[in-house]
């Protein structure tokens, strides 16, 4: 699933008490802190794809107002950040 050209991101001036609250959701699912970050990372890349690809479907439809309008990118984005906050609400 990986390639051998991984890619190392680092994060710097990450507060304590936020890298705290990261490792501890990481131990609650039985995850390294590692693990759990790329978790976080893939899932966001992948709904990066979801809205890009919403966008260009959008903007395929053309001239569209009113109740036939599809969301703006941004009402999509909205929504699926909405979704995740729920989410995580919920594996709390």
């Amino acid at each position: 699933m990986y390639s051998a050209c991984m890619v190392a991101l680092q994060i710097r001036d990450v507060p304590p008490a936020v890298r705290e609250t990261l490792a501890r959701e990481a131990r609650r699912r039985g995850q390294s802190l590692q693990a759990y970050l790329l978790d976080i990372v893939e899932a966001e890349a992948a709904r990066r794809d979801n809205v890009d690809l919403i966008t260009a479907v959008v903007e395929l439809g053309g001239g569209l107002t009113g109740a036939e309008r599809e969301p703006s990118s941004s009402d999509v984005l909205r929504s699926l950040r909405n979704e995740r906050e729920a989410g995580l609400a919920r594996d709390r």
